[in-house]
């Protein structure tokens, strides 16, 4: 898999999380560890994309 189409799934990943989350929130009662749970991952996935794409552009400038 290629770099670009690795960021491509890592950010249709993040923008589905962030969907569920919003989805979740908006219903009372909603297991608030499970919106917590969902967060973290959609913030590791960030972290992932964001680290990827610094990869990505100290490659292209060496």
């Amino acid at each position: 898999m290629s770099v670009e189409s690795h960021l491509a799934e890592l950010e249709r990943r993040h923008e589905d999380l962030k969907r569920e989350v919003h989805e979740a929130q908006s219903h009372p009662g909603y297991d608030e560890l499970e919106i917590a749970a969902l967060k973290r991952r959609k913030l590791l996935i960030k972290d992932e994309i964001a680290k990827l794409k610094a990869d990505q552009e100290t490659a292209t400038t060496h």
